[in-house]
């Protein structure tokens, strides 16, 4: 952080933790309730509005939460609202992470400092855009159990999370000194097939018990009579969300039916809207947003906008839609505040309609971050995933007569190959079929290391390969992403139902769960040294449009003679098709410049050094641009621009 930026923080961060600090001399004193004789929020016993905005600290770096809470205060925002995902927190059973980039009650304080109050919405269930909505999928171990239910096998697993989880929270309440106002129960489980309200009861219940009866609770649900009917329950104070093409009379109207008195709240007021791969990147007209947003203010209602910054889907957490769409690694939304934390049009017409209705600081408003072009970096190929299953498959294989899913071989993310062989000639091209579209979520085909063809769910289902009796077959399988939204959340990955060649089924699999991210760091590129030959192998005769699964790898270094260097940057993956990039062994996600909209990736400057060469490693999936091993055709640029589309 330049000379600069630290004094602009310092002058900013002066006044607002002189008035932090003496809330906290005053705990006592501090309450947040509901006033429904005048239809408002009481604040210290004061009406008190809030006018808050949606960030995700599992989608932005540690590194910069302080920059986007203030950019948040001084856009004139008093309040901002997060998630907690449950499976960022306990992604094995019993195995909590809470520390660095997990460290939501540093996140929280941190607020909490900058003079900023909190919504706080701890699920069990987010949807969000994230896995599994933030459900972890360990939990389908036990196929049987009705998830977001009272199922006695859920209902434990919620309660044994919630004993973990809300116990930091407590301390961090406004009532107990902290920025927490208000604790949303569940999230839009109006919108839910099972309607089942002793759940409700259950998670009100463990709220209470674990952060008092004085907690402010509330439901979300979208401006539907049907969702607000089955997401609502006594004692938990409903709120709506809808977006800019709502009528917004007529939402709070509907809000008015469960909530005759009290405060007017939209809880999630959509600024942009979510991406899939292959369609093109959503936005929201900055004249509309901005109109809509005044019409909610002039209600004197509660609004929080949701995203205020969107943030990325790093590593494998993106979520998924149906039928079968999976969002891509950005999460920009179109937001005021971009995915890399710029200063948006948007950002500056939500600052000037705030202005009419409340007062915004003064003051020097952080700047965008300056970014820099590195320029290209060519990489070799290092071996092809096939070649390296003893280094990214170290504790073993799993032979079974049919099919494991990936829940069954304890893989929760990434990748599983499949191996087979054929049991008969097949001379002439014969069908490999998913009938039951049973690829969760994409297959890498090769018979005897020659690439075949992609299976995709709700896609391409058969395709034409040819063998001879015993020959090899590889399928490698991608979960790209578990439903987030809606009845089909309990979504299961790998092959999850039979395959067929011919009129065959398919048997005696041996699986093989790979660990990427281990490998990546520790052991691929000292691997790579013993095994320079493999970068010959190239385009596999007959099968021009695909190359084999294979790691790629080359490095950069950024001169530490030029002041404020490292700074963020963007990837670029011209004439690559798909996979999966890490630099530095940080995984920073899909791309899919072959499908788009995404066609760069956002790297952030924390996992940059110039104190050593800046390793990259690229997964590519399908084609890689570089068929030989001349370096000039296998690149990846590093530029000072994004393009999402």
């Amino acid at each position: 952080m330049s000379g600069f930026r630290v004094r602009a923080l310092s002058l900013l961060l002066a006044p607002l933790l002189l008035g932090s600090a003496h809330g906290l001399h005053n705990v006592s004193q501090r309450t947040f309730t509901i006033d429904y004789s005048r239809d408002c929020f009481l604040k210290d016993g004061q009406p008190f509005r809030y006018i808050s905005g949606s960030i995700h600290y599992f989608r932005v770096p540690r590194f910069y939460w302080e920059d986007r809470l203030l950019k948040m205060k001084m856009a004139g925002l008093n309040a901002i609202q997060t998630y907690v995902p449950w499976n960022f927190h306990e992604p094995q059973p019993g195995h909590y992470q809470f520390s660095e980039g997990h460290d939501v009650e540093y996140f929280l304080q941190l607020a909490h400092k900058l003079g900023l109050l909190v919504i706080l919405r701890p699920g069990p269930y987010i949807c969000a855009e994230w896995d599994m909505g933030g459900l972890p999928a360990w939990l389908l171990e036990k196929e049987s159990m009705l998830l977001r239910s009272s199922d006695p096998d859920y209902l434990a697993a919620v309660d044994k999370w919630l004993g973990v989880l809300l116990p930091k929270m407590k301390p961090l309440l406004y009532q107990n000194g902290g920025p927490i106002i208000t604790v949303q129960v569940e999230n839009e489980y109006g919108s839910y097939f099972t309607n089942d309200y002793d759940y409700l009861r259950f998670l009100q219940k463990r709220f209470h018990y674990y952060l008092g009866d004085n907690v402010l609770l509330f439901t979300t649900d979208g401006a539907s009579p049907k969702f607000l009917q089955y997401g609502t329950l006594q004692g938990l104070y409903a709120t709506v969300d809808f977006g800019v093409g709502a009528n917004v009379t007529e939402a709070f109207q509907i809000q008015r039916r469960t909530e005759p008195k009290g405060p007017l709240v939209n809880s999630e007021f959509y600024t942009g809207w979510l991406d899939h791969w292959g369609e093109p990147h959503s936005r929201v007209k900055t004249e509309a947003m901005v109109s809509s947003l005044s019409k909610i203010l002039a209600f004197g209602a509660n609004v929080n906008l949701y995203m205020f910054i969107g943030g990325t889907n790093f590593a494998y957490w993106n979520g998924a839609n149906t039928p079968y769409a999976a969002q891509p690694t950005s999460y920009d939304y179109d937001a005021p505040l971009s995915e890399a934390g710029d200063l948006t049009e948007k950002y500056f017409a939500v600052r000037k309609v705030i202005q009419k209705f409340e007062k915004v600081p003064e003051g020097i408003i952080p700047p965008s971050t300056p970014k820099f072009a590195y320029g290209k970096v060519s990489l070799r190929k290092l071996a092809t995933v096939e070649a390296a299953l003893d280094i990214l498959c170290s504790n073993g294989s799993t032979k079974s007569l049919y099919p494991l899913t990936f829940i069954q071989v304890k893989q929760y993310f990434g990748f599983v190959l499949y191996r087979t062989v054929l049991p008969q000639d097949f001379k002439n091209p014969t069908l490999l079929s998913s009938p039951l579209s049973g690829v969760h979520d994409r297959a890498y085909v090769a018979v005897n290391r020659v690439p075949q063809g992609v299976l995709e769910r709700n896609g391409v289902v058969t395709l034409n390969i040819r063998g001879k009796a015993g020959a090899t077959l590889d399928l490698l399988v991608e979960n790209m992403g578990r439903v987030n939204y809606g009845p089909d959340i309990k979504d299961f990955k790998g092959l999850v139902s039979n395959l067929t060649l011919g009129s065959r089924i398919l048997t005696n699999w041996t699986i093989f769960p790979l660990n990427t991210e281990d490998a990546v760091r520790s052991h691929l590129g000292n691997w790579a040294a013993h095994h320079a030959g493999l970068c010959s192998e190239g385009h596999a005769p007959g099968s021009p449009n695909y190359t084999l699964p294979a790691f790629y790898a080359g490095s950069f270094l950024i001169p530490s003679d030029i002041p404020d260097l490292p700074q963020d940057t963007f990837i670029q993956f011209s004439g690559w098709t798909k996979g999966q990039v890490w630099i530095n062994g940080f995984n920073l996600g899909r791309y899919w410049p072959a499908r788009g909209p995404q066609m760069t990736l956002f790297v952030p400057r924390h996992i940059l050094t110039t104190s050593a060469p800046n390793n990259i490693t690229v997964l590519e999936l399908e084609r890689a641009p570089c068929s030989t091993c001349s370096p000039e055709l296998c690149v990846v640029e590093l530029v000072d621009t994004p393009n999402i589309g």
